[in-house]
């Protein structure tokens, strides 16, 4: 009898346990449309309901949660830490339903597909373009998804399959915690690049000339930073350095204006010098830059990414 008891006991704890974190996809997607709408109001007319319903549901959802989802001012609708975490995984689930309704409805499973890519800080827009452009010349189309950031947290989003590759200057390390396989993508030599009146004072004794000049340099989250730091060391250029930045496309607006030297791969030289209206002052060879894909299989699996990685010139 007492065994019995025990046996009750626990089914029941596990059916209040089971209550509790199950999941209500109306609460997740009445809290999803608030956020987006940024309000109650505007998500009540959205979904034909009213607003008490949409307040009660919310109510509901954090009751269940234990945490509040908003921090409300006013009459807006702020998310709170765990409603924006919580957001992240929202937009994912739904953007995923929207894709899954496309698909029923054109009853063509290959219609498309979405390729999500990391692009880490420090890679060139055009460089970043010109190295997915395969993927999007492809025969079926692709829906191709970009985020930026740092290397570790694009890494963590890889780690949990919400990204397909990362673009980076860095391979990953050997003996992280992370598993995930390095693929060169390309190199390149770099050119520096200055304004009009900047440059043709360096240009007649490149590279001595850089010497004294102003000069904006890569942050410390950049691979090629401690390469051009003993590059320049090499030759004894002792550059006044003004600025750093880990957004290489911030870097470059900043040399547009004036503020100093700044470098860029050789591949897209021609590019660099037409949007930002530069002028070149050299170009070095002994200084190289590598480009690489990260992906979360050795073998490669996603059409894209292996059009993405065959399509590059190593």
């Amino acid at each position: 009898m007492i065994y019995s008891n025990k046996i009750g006991f626990d089914i029941e704890l596990f059916e209040q346990e089971d209550k509790v974190t199950r999941l209500n996809y109306n609460h997740l997607y009445y809290f999803y449309t608030v956020a987006n709408e940024g309000s109650i109001a505007k998500a009540s007319t959205r979904l034909h309901l009213t607003p008490q319903t949409i307040s009660g549901q919310i109510t509901s959802f954090e009751a269940q949660i234990g945490f509040d989802l908003f921090t409300r001012q006013a009459r807006k609708m702020q998310l709170s830490e765990m409603g924006r975490l919580i957001y992240s995984y929202a937009h994912d689930i739904f953007q995923l339903g929207d894709e899954l309704k496309v698909i029923m409805r054109t009853q063509e499973p290959n219609h498309w597909q979405t390729l999500t890519v990391g692009i880490t800080d420090v890679i060139p827009k055009v460089l970043a373009h010109q190295l997915l452009k395969p993927a999007l010349n492809m025969r079926e189309p692709v829906r191709l998804i970009c985020k930026e950031g740092d290397q570790e947290s694009l890494l963590a989003e890889l780690a949990i399959d919400k990204l397909d590759m990362i673009l980076t200057d860095q391979p990953l390390a050997a003996g992280g915690h992370v598993k995930a396989y390095n693929h060169q993508l390309t190199k390149s030599g770099f050119t520096f690049f200055a304004t009009k009146k900047l440059a043709a004072d360096c240009i007649e004794a490149f590279p001595s000339s850089m010497s004294g000049r102003p000069f904006l340099f890569q942050s410390n989250k950049s691979a090629v930073r401690p390469r051009l730091a003993s590059w320049l060391e090499k030759h004894d250029i002792l550059p006044e350095i003004v600025a750093e930045f880990d957004d290489s496309a911030l870097m470059k607006s900043f040399g547009q204006a004036g503020y100093g030297i700044f470098t860029g791969p050789t591949i897209i030289e021609e590019a660099i010098a037409s949007q930002y209206k530069v002028h070149i002052i050299g170009r070095t060879e002994e200084l190289e830059e590598h480009y690489f894909a990260i992906s979360p299989d050795r073998r490669l699996k996603h059409p894209a990414v292996i059009e993405i990685i065959n399509g590059a010139t190593v």
